[in-house]
């Protein structure tokens, strides 16, 4: 069984679009949240996902974004979940609305949550996974972080496929990860997209401009 992960998608058409047809064929593609958020493009990248019947985590710009509370958010974040309430129709807000901050697939074989299982806005780095996060999943998915990781322990899998759509690790390419569960192995793939084009859109857009900036840094 191969499975794609996904995650922090931020409204990335041009980068989501890439991953994509980057992807080798899976079983199963499944996404731990963030489909909006940041970048130009929240309705398309939403139609993909949901036309696809991706199964997907509420992350929190999602929850932003379909409740209407960003008063945490800096600037920059704060001015993507504003575009996006925009340029979303009432139909897909209440569809980020109704997305589960975690939820079981396969049979109860993978676990997808956004931040962390216990906290769904905990910022989980590579460096504090452990078994301890499994439950009686064989894989457990997170996101939030930006940052590509996995471990692979006796009790399973805990893996983050990176960013799609705004990678914060130093590397600029659209992240993500295939993962076969029967043969217990993660292959963490790095794909470039064309970052121009995205930075040309958030200008267009008038969002600000270090949006599409530091996509160029990974940063």
């Amino acid at each position: 069984m191969r499975v794609g992960l996904i995650s922090d998608i931020h409204a990335n058409r041009v980068a989501l679009s890439t991953v994509l047809e980057d992807m080798p064929a899976v079983d199963r593609l499944l996404c731990a949240g963030d489909v909006v958020g940041y970048n130009p493009w929240p309705a398309e990248c939403l139609d993909v996902v949901r036309e696809r019947s991706v199964p997907t985590v509420m992350g929190n710009h999602d929850r932003a974004v379909a409740s209407d509370t960003a008063f945490r958010f800096n600037a920059m974040a704060k001015a993507g979940v504003e575009h996006a309430r925009r340029e979303l129709s009432e139909e897909g807000l209440q569809w980020l609305a109704a997305l589960p901050e975690e939820r079981t697939e396969l049979e109860g074989r993978v676990k997808l949550v956004h931040g962390h299982p216990e906290n769904p806005d905990h910022y989980t780095y590579p460096e504090e996974f452990s078994p301890a996060l499994l439950g009686d999943e064989e894989l457990l998915v997170m996101g939030h972080t930006h940052v590509q990781g996995h471990a692979v322990y006796d009790e399973g899998i805990v893996c983050n496929p990176g960013s799609v759509g705004q990678p914060r690790d130093g590397d600029p390419r659209a992240a993500y990860a295939i993962v076969d569960l029967d043969e217990r192995t993660v292959e963490e793939r790095r794909v470039e997209y064309d970052v121009e084009r995205v930075i040309e859109a958030v200008s267009e857009a008038g969002l600000p401009e270090r949006i599409g900036s530091r996509l160029r840094e990974g940063r």
